[in-house]
């Protein structure tokens, strides 16, 4: 036996008579615990930071305190309210996003103006941020929901689009062929070949839409505060920085960092469930 041969089993008898066994590696221990020991490393260097240095609260908080002032603001219902006002308008943004740049890309692939109309729309609208439309939409809409919503929808149309329009492209032509022979056209074709074979693209293209979207209606809450008669995550870290409530700041960024990390798990998920258990992308 040879010594990769040895290394490589995980219970391997030494010619002592001893069992030797693999020395475990960082990359051989499962994703979830690796991340949650690289976060509980990062909260120890900040408590650490805080604890060596002296820094003024009013600067820095301590983990400890901004997982007090995290706990009183669901419990209260400050943060819980404010949480749930952003994910509402997110996610109806989201939902009018997707369906906008469904009906864009499958208008795309079926007919060149179609896809000369989504080219150009992207070059036009996609490198513009959105947030800078958003004295626009109050102009035309009111210092309301609907503003944000249609700005938020903007953010996340053209990444989506753009993914998605790209993974129509990229099916492999033999599919198409098969599709076509069998007598799929236009939307059976889009629907039962082009979709499924984009999916990798899609779901990719919904994660960056989530993110545009995500950084979009908070940038649009720190700075307009809109977000209807009542604020959202925005605001209420924009509302806590004037009050020089510096924990409740922390605890807004804390909340925004785990919706993230939810979602990515959510994402996550979903891919292995499709894209990997079908073989249309190697797992993590």
């Amino acid at each position: 036996m040879t010594t990769l041969q040895r290394d490589q089993d995980l219970s391997v008898p030494r010619d002592d008579g001893k069992v030797r066994t693999s020395r475990k590696t960082w990359g051989s221990l499962p994703t979830g615990p690796r991340r949650a020991l690289l976060l509980l490393a990062l909260v120890a260097i900040w408590q650490a930071y805080v604890s060596i240095s002296g820094v003024n609260p009013l600067l820095i908080s301590s983990p400890w305190d901004v997982a007090k002032a995290l706990v009183e603001g669901f419990v209260e219902g400050r943060l819980l309210d404010a949480t749930l006002i952003t994910l509402r308008i997110l996610l109806l943004s989201m939902l009018i996003g997707m369906v906008i740049a469904a009906v864009m890309t499958t208008l795309a692939t079926w007919t060149r103006i179609g896809e000369d109309i989504l080219v150009l729309l992207t070059s036009i609208l996609n490198p513009l941020p959105s947030i800078a439309i958003l004295p626009l939409a109050i102009l035309w809409f009111g210092l309301n929901t609907t503003a944000l919503t249609v700005v938020i929808a903007n953010a996340v149309i053209w990444p989506i689009a753009i993914n998605v329009s790209m993974g129509f492209r990229t099916v492999n032509p033999t599919l198409l062929a098969v599709g076509r022979n069998i007598g799929l056209s236009g939307w059976r074709l889009v629907r039962d070949v082009l979709v499924p074979a984009a999916l990798p693209h899609t779901i990719s293209g919904l994660k960056t839409g989530w993110a545009f979207g995500w950084r979009t209606i908070i940038a649009a809450e720190l700075v307009f505060g809109v977000a209807g008669g009542k604020g959202g995550l925005g605001f209420f870290i924009n509302d806590a920085r004037y009050f020089l409530r510096t924990p409740e700041i922390f605890a807004g960024l804390v909340t925004i960092a785990l919706i993230g990390i939810a979602l990515d798990l959510v994402f996550s998920y979903v891919e292995k469930k499709t894209v990997v258990k079908w073989g249309m992308k190697s797992g993590t």
